[in-house]
């Protein structure tokens, strides 16, 4: 069975396809379908976000299609840049610029009032099966980052359990607790249920 996941990120692709590698699925991405439609993130939440593009690849390639939309909250910016995580710097943002606009937004602020959250959510389009899985994993925002792991905010977001950040952890240990590696928890929990999705004898 074929499952395209929707996203060009690398680092969000390799998470997916290492969860899902106990299941029948081979993994397609984006550059299996290079003439893909790029689909606009103008919906008011991650659900519709993460729908909106599972439901418009997998119409566009024929394949069941996961997407995932995913942001950071931080307490003291009122929820910012949440659903605008990828672009908090701009249209041309990187994650470079993302992390230094975020500092420059906390400078000042004691570590007691950095709180923050990731939140993703993961959209499942596939005939007779659609479904949303959604997780938060929370933390504080560093002074500075560290390691060079992971991806977008990782080098700044601070684990409190592992007392370090997600740009510390390996892979496999951050798949464990993060909030897409909760959220691909509950995708694998619920694959089994989808005929379409079932392991094989």
């Amino acid at each position: 069975m074929d499952l395209l996941i929707a996203t060009t990120n690398a680092g969000k692709l390799a998470e997916i396809a290492a969860a899902l590698k106990d299941f029948p699925v081979r993994i397609l991405s984006l550059r299996d379908f290079p003439d893909a439609p790029k689909v606009i993130e103008d919906g008011a939440t991650y659900e519709e976000n993460a729908l909106k593009k599972a439901r418009t690849l997998a119409a566009f390639s024929g394949v069941p299609a996961l997407a995932d939309d995913s942001g950071l909250e931080v307490d003291a910016l009122g929820g910012v840049p949440g659903i605008y995580s990828a672009r908090y710097s701009g249209e041309d943002a990187d994650d470079a610029r993302n992390n230094r606009k975020l500092l420059d937004q906390l400078a000042g602020l004691p570590e007691a009032r950095r709180g923050a959250r990731f939140v993703c959510v993961l959209a499942l389009s596939a005939p007779q099966a659609e479904r949303l899985f959604r997780a938060e994993c929370p933390g504080r925002i560093g002074f500075e980052p560290r390691g060079a792991n992971g991806f977008g905010y990782d080098p700044l977001f601070f684990y409190p359990p592992l007392g370090r950040t997600f740009g510390e952890l390996e892979r496999e240990a951050k798949s464990r607790v993060s909030h897409r590696g909760l959220a691909l928890q509950k995708l694998r929990a619920a694959l089994p249920m989808l005929p379409v999705f079932a392991k094989r004898p």
